[in-house]
């Protein structure tokens, strides 16, 4: 195999992989809860 097949086997592989679909970033999500209040010794009734 020549250097010149190598070299263009090797560029043409990096053109394809920089040209195939990206998968979009998904972000994670995370929730807030409130705060727990205190609602005395045995809770509100």
């Amino acid at each position: 195999m020549s250097k010149k097949l190598a070299l263009a086997l090797v560029l043409a592989s990096i053109s394809v992989a920089a040209c195939a679909k990206k998968e979009p970033e998904v972000a994670p999500v995370t929730t807030v809860t409130p705060e727990p209040v205190f609602q005395g010794k045995y809770g509100a009734k």
